[in-house]
């Protein structure tokens, strides 16, 4: 989830009856959609060495603070393993993980009921999944063709608010809302509902 720590775990097992010493090279960096790499935010090498038929682990940390303000907006990070078996010709195996974080900031309840022409109140909750202060809060709320900008209040670490929204539909049927949420350490957090408005 965005916001928070990652943690990841490389398994190696050894299928021999042979004792080998593999040397990983693990990586990671914040990439584009595209899969092209933007920054590097952790670079690290260990050692493993594996018995007859032997299992181990690798755990891996990703801090929020390597990976924070090097995030583009596609909120992607690729890891990659380069797993080298010593003594053995050059033998390598490559893993690669591709990690999008998730979003849980955009929270909208509607009543159980919408009908046409009867004004209706939204809640919208939103939060920072951040372990620092953000500020410059902008909701955009998208709601039949048209885009109401709301200012905030900035938001302390890891902090939840809730705005009311109250509109009056005119027409019967599906009617998307979209919210779109953004402050100053990141932008378009996305949270959309479709609203059945039934008829009077």
């Amino acid at each position: 989830v965005f916001g928070k720590d990652i943690a990841l775990i490389l398994t190696l097992n050894n299928l021999s009856f042979d004792h080998k010493t593999v040397k990983v090279d693990i990586s990671a960096s914040t990439i584009l959609y595209t899969r092209r790499a933007v920054s590097e935010i952790l670079q690290a090498t260990t050692s493993v060495d594996l018995g007859s038929k032997q299992e181990k682990y690798i755990r891996l940390r990703i801090p929020y603070t390597y990976y924070g303000k090097y995030l583009t907006t596609d909120k992607r990070i690729q890891v990659t393993a380069l797993c080298e078996v010593m003594n053995m010709h050059g033998i390598k195996l490559l893993v690669e993980k591709t990690i999008i974080l998730e979003d849980t900031n955009i929270i909208i309840k509607i009543p159980r009921r919408v009908v046409v022409n009867k004004a209706v109140t939204l809640e919208i909750s939103y939060a920072n999944p951040l372990p620092e202060p953000v500020s410059s809060c902008v909701l955009l709320v998208t709601l039949m063709n048209q885009q109401v900008k709301i200012h905030l209040a900035a938001l302390a670490p890891r902090e939840r608010s809730r705005i009311y929204f109250e509109f009056t539909p005119r027409r019967t049927g599906p009617l998307q809302l979209q919210v779109d949420f953004s402050c100053d350490k990141f932008s378009h957090v996305k949270g959309f509902v479709t609203i059945a408005v039934a008829p009077a």
